[in-house]
């Protein structure tokens, strides 16, 4: 099913997927100027695209004029299946940003934009992974809270590779995916990690905090073009 999106507001969709229905919330600009992507933390402890930091990830890229796209994942709201572990959940990413492309054609050729939070941001790499393999790389990963080695609920993460321009943001105080985890996961990969200094898992009180890096980082890019 398919409506024509309204500017400026968020509107729902169900995009066909591999095995189903996926529900999309999307957040269109007036002017658009690429696709992104935003994904949501863990669908078995609670995760949905109306996560408060998804939704600050998705207002922050329109706001910077991206057709900002917040699926949900396996089993959770409209979308059909059920959680397969960053599999099954990669594949239905791709689906969206297909479907994406066919209907905003004139952003077809610019490389998407993506963007994750926990459970969400690991998903992105596997994402951003097949879309290096299929010749269309990201134009940007912004990943949040990630997702890496072994974390809150007895849950092993073996986070893959990304660009070197991935902006990686975290709390000092992640009580879920301790900061040491994704310092050992971007070490190796030479990336840096900006860290919130007091800033838990879900970012209670620090929300602005991730809109303000995303526009520096984003702004510092434009210049550097």
């Amino acid at each position: 099913m398919t409506t024509a999106p309204v500017p400026g507001a968020a509107n729902s969709q169900l995009v066909a997927g591999p095995v189903g229905n996926i529900e999309v919330i999307i957040d269109t600009p007036s002017t658009p100027r690429g696709i992104a992507l935003v994904t949501h933390p863990h669908p078995l402890f609670g995760g949905a695209n109306t996560n408060k930091v998804a939704y600050t990830l998705a207002r922050a890229l329109r706001d910077l004029g991206y057709v900002a796209l917040r699926p949900n994942f396996r089993g959770v709201g409209k979308t059909a299946g059920e959680h397969d572990n960053g599999k099954g959940e990669t594949e239905d990413m791709l689906a969206v940003l297909a479907w994406a492309k066919q209907h905003w054609p004139e952003l077809a050729s610019q490389p998407v934009l993506l963007a994750g939070f926990s459970f969400g941001a690991y998903v992105q790499t596997r994402v951003a992974l097949r879309l290096v393999e299929a010749g269309q790389p990201a134009r940007r990963l912004i990943l949040v809270g990630t997702a890496a080695g072994h974390v809150e609920g007895a849950r092993q993460y073996d986070t893959g590779a990304v660009a070197a321009d991935t902006l990686v943001i975290h709390g000092s105080k992640d009580e879920t995916v301790p900061l040491q985890n994704v310092l050992a996961w971007a070490e190796p990969l030479e990336l840096p990690v900006v860290v919130v200094a007091g800033a838990d898992h879900f970012f209670h009180g620090r929300l602005q905090n991730i809109r303000d890096i995303i526009n520096r980082a984003m702004r510092n890019e434009e210049q550097a073009a």
